[in-house]
């Protein structure tokens, strides 16, 4: 059953997922399902990073996924490109000391003016953010954690700076959510680079 919070662009899929197992082989079936295709007839491989693609005829469409714990989070979105993540939510002793090591100087200014229950909360909520982010880009955590930051608005979290090879941060919405008792989600997404879509 989707789990759409409103407004995204995207078809969401929350699913239970075995711990430690691949998510491909749970997401394939739905993603059939959604573009009206036999598996065999599915054309999706990963880039040399490891990010999802959909080639021709469903170029124009973008797909994504991530699991953590129990759950697995799959997103499809066209016209668009997006990156997704959830994480569960557990103690996180050394936030502090990983957010120092690695999140923007302006995020890590914030997260450590926030009250020491509050830290652990804000911490996965930027993480989410951020691996959804980078995701999307398709380098994945290891371009730096530290080249794009978040900050805190109305609505949520939204990206106020980034590396210039992630464009620029108003080309990017994201939604942040919690999916399910336990976990945390973050959807980012930005319209279609034209090279992606179909004439």
């Amino acid at each position: 059953m989707p789990h759409t919070p409103p407004p995204v662009p995207a078809r969401l899929w929350l699913l239970p997922h075995p711990r430690r197992a691949r998510g491909e082989p749970h997401v394939r079936p739905l993603l059939c399902d959604a573009l009206g295709c036999q598996d065999a007839e599915l054309p999706l491989s990963r880039a040399l990073e490891g990010r999802p693609l959909l080639g021709p005829p469903f170029q124009d469409y973008d797909t994504g996924w991530s699991h953590s714990g129990d759950a697995l989070l799959l997103a499809l979105g066209r016209s668009i490109q997006l990156g997704v993540d959830i994480e569960q939510l557990r103690p996180r002793p050394r936030a502090r000391e990983l957010a120092i090591r690695f999140f923007h100087p302006d995020e890590v200014r914030w997260l450590l003016s926030l009250p020491a229950d509050a830290l652990e909360a804000a911490f996965v909520r930027l993480w989410c953010a951020k691996e959804a982010m980078l995701k999307a880009h398709g380098k994945g955590i290891s371009f730096g954690l530290e080249k794009l930051a978040f900050a805190e608005r109305d609505q949520g979290l939204q990206l106020v700076a980034c590396d210039s090879a992630l464009g620029a941060p108003a080309e990017w919405t994201l939604r942040e959510w919690s999916p399910l008792a336990g976990y945390r989600a973050a959807l980012v997404w930005r319209p279609l680079l034209p090279a992606r879509q179909t004439p």
